[in-house]
């Protein structure tokens, strides 16, 4: 019974032995290597040690003057382009060499060979930039003689702009290209020389000139989007029968858009445009076929009856429909309208004039309604001559006084049509038509008999056409 006691008890004490015993054995190794470590790196550099961007880990400082020097003289700079192409500027090119001064050793002194565990963790005794010189006026020229300046092979960027198609305006894709900023390689040269950096990735470094505005941009989004609420514009412009149809195949030659992508109305083309329609239906003063009452066709000029666009009004109306994007059947504003439309707009309702036959006749809506001889002004003199044109009834008015140099005659009908010169009673005469007028004509106005002047009065309309011819 002692015995098997004993034993037993023996058993947790060898245990123990063989733990400490382990773990001494383990402490004794990690010594050991600890220890050879430190005497390895008394005269190595620390494992990740980088002069100058070179790998020079577990090197002697013999073996890295070696290196550096080596890697000076085949140093070169691989800039890195767009579109795959590179190309170099070599250290023997700007007269590389390190600073007399550099010393690699100082860098190993930083390394305590004891504290080589701790580098593991931090690198600030593991990298060091050592002084070169180098020639920075050739570095400069190197730089300016990449073919990346070359400006027979520079691509300018461009912003996305807008292309006006059948289906309104799309976005036409900006141009990257490959310009870029001589400055900003030229810095970066500097840096990568001077700290032995081996690459340049021009992509990486903002080098090259982008675009300010893509085909993504909201500013260029919306202003396509402007556009086409511009040219989905139609204004369909009335003139009796005839029409004329504006719409976005007209309309997007209108403005411009800047490169801040604001658009601006060319309104000198607006005016244009108005121009066009005020030449092709505009009346006034315009030559005329006219068939007088006796059946002869006259060609008849001048006057101030007819047609006239206001151009002022309605190009401005105009732009502002468009900004609007309105769909619309308008006639265009005007200063004046005539009683008709089309090559005769004089109608069926005017007064005729034959200064020649002194006579005249008023027709109202195709019928006659009264007809008399007259007396117009002398055509010997202008201040006297009753001129030919097509004119209108400007207003009338009761009991006037005509007042010119040397008289003042009073009138129960007053009808002007043309400044000064109207149509009215002549209570002073007794006679009219035939020569009388080469004697003893009016100052321009046509003298009519009382009953005429008093029918043509009652019956006649502000603006009525008056054909004098």
């Amino acid at each position: 019974m002692e015995t098997e006691v004993g034993e037993s008890a023996i058993k947790p004490i060898r245990k123990h032995k063989k733990i400490v015993s382990g773990i001494t054995i383990s402490i004794f190794i990690l010594l050991i290597i600890y220890f050879g470590m430190a005497i390895y790196f008394m005269n190595h550099f620390y494992f990740g040690s980088v002069i100058n961007n070179i790998n020079v880990s577990g090197k002697s400082v013999e073996d890295v003057n070696k290196q550096m020097a080596s890697e000076i003289q085949t140093y070169k700079l691989n800039i890195k382009e767009r579109g795959g192409k590179s190309e170099q500027i070599r250290g023997a090119q700007i007269g590389l060499k390190y600073d007399a001064n550099a010393d690699f050793k100082v860098l190993k002194d930083k390394q305590n060979p004891y504290k080589w565990i701790w580098a593991v963790f931090n690198t600030k005794d593991s990298k060091m930039i050592a002084k070169v010189k180098y020639d920075k006026d050739l570095l400069k020229e190197q730089v300016g003689r990449l073919s990346c300046f070359d400006s027979s092979k520079v691509v300018e960027p461009k912003n996305a702009s807008y292309k006006y198609t059948e289906k309104g305006y799309v976005i036409v894709d900006e141009i990257i290209g490959n310009k870029g900023d001589k400055d900003i390689l030229y810095n970066y040269a500097i840096d990568a020389v001077s700290t032995g950096k081996t690459i340049i990735d021009l992509e990486s470094i903002n080098y090259y000139v982008k675009p300010k505005y893509t085909s993504k941009s909201l500013k260029v989004v919306a202003t396509r989007d402007m556009l086409n609420k511009y040219v989905s514009s139609k204004i369909s412009y009335t003139f009796g029968e005839d029409k004329e149809i504006l719409d976005g195949t007209t309309i997007n030659k209108w403005f411009t858009v800047d490169e801040n992508n604001e658009i601006t109305f060319n309104e000198k083309y607006v005016e244009s445009y108005m121009d066009v329609l005020a030449s092709k239906y505009n009346t006034v003063a315009k030559t005329r076929n006219f068939v007088s009452s006796s059946g002869k066709k006259i060609n008849i000029g001048g006057g101030s009856y007819g047609w006239s666009i206001n151009k002022v009004k309605e190009a401005k109306d105009l732009i502002s429909m468009i900004k609007e994007g309105k769909s619309i059947e308008k006639e265009p504003a005007y200063y004046q309208t005539a009683l008709a439309r089309g090559n005769n707009d004089v109608g069926n309702t005017y007064v005729e004039i034959d200064l020649t036959g002194q006579h005249l006749w008023f027709y109202k809506n195709g019928k006659l309604i009264t007809q008399g001889d007259v007396v117009t002004g002398n055509g010997g003199s202008d201040k006297t001559r009753t001129p030919s044109g097509i004119y209108k009834i400007d207003y009338k008015e009761t009991n006037a006084t005509l007042v010119g140099e040397n008289y003042a005659s009073p009138v129960k009908f007053w009808m002007p049509f043309n400044k000064g010169i109207g149509i009215h009673d002549a209570s002073w005469r007794s006679n009219f038509g035939g020569g009388l007028y080469k004697t003893g004509g009016s100052h321009g106005c046509v003298n009519s008999p009382y009953e005429v002047a008093k029918t043509i009065f009652n019956n006649i309309e502000v603006g009525t056409p008056v054909v004098c011819y």
